[in-house]
């Protein structure tokens, strides 16, 4: 069973999802962490441009940067960068954090974190789905073992993807296998 993230213990899992008394969570299912590396490496490369702006304004025009109010200009444009790279980078790791699939023994949940105050939550009980996919693609996804997931279903929500999963091939027998389990429940009691 996949860990939970410590803010999500499987008591408040359960009235998040408002689980049935029968049902039991299989897998809670995250993005791979390897996959937020380009996020991290973009805001370091953005956060140093500002700086390497300071040090060539200085060794180029050290007239210009020894003003008094291009000193106060400069840090509060700096100070107003800074603040919305943070912003910017809080807004991508919320939505990539709280991105979750939760797999019961009867349901498939997906939860997506839309925006920082935005998410949607779309469920389909396990004998709905009619096909799973798993697409490995990449040189990193195929040495990591992530990818992505697609579920097809007869459900109002006709199409689920799971982005950057952990071992995606596992986890497709795993809805497999449980749908399989849930379409004999259901057909034993029609």
């Amino acid at each position: 069973m996949a860990r939970l993230p410590m803010y999500i213990n499987h008591m408040n899992l359960r009235s998040f999802i408002h689980q049935k008394s029968y049902e039991k969570i299989v897998r809670t299912v995250r993005r791979h962490p390897l996959t937020f590396v380009p996020y991290i490496l973009t805001f370091a490369v953005l956060a140093s441009v500002p700086i390497i702006v300071w040090w060539l304004l200085n060794n180029a025009f050290s007239a210009i940067a020894g003003n008094q109010t291009i000193y106060i200009l400069a840090v509060l444009f700096g100070s107003m960068y800074y603040l919305s790279l943070c912003l910017f980078f809080y807004s991508y790791f919320t939505t990539f954090y709280l991105d979750m699939w939760i797999i019961t023994n009867d349901r498939f949940i997906d939860v997506r974190q839309i925006s920082l105050f935005a998410r949607s939550v779309s469920e389909t009980d396990l004998y709905q789905i009619q096909d799973v996919t798993s697409e490995v693609i990449g040189l990193f996804a195929t040495i990591f073992h992530y990818g992505d997931i697609t579920i097809q279903t007869a459900s109002a929500v006709p199409k689920f993807i799971i982005r950057d999963a952990k071992n995606p091939h596992e986890l497709r027998q795993l809805i497999l296998d449980l749908a399989t389990e849930d379409k004999k429940f259901h057909n034993q009691t029609t």
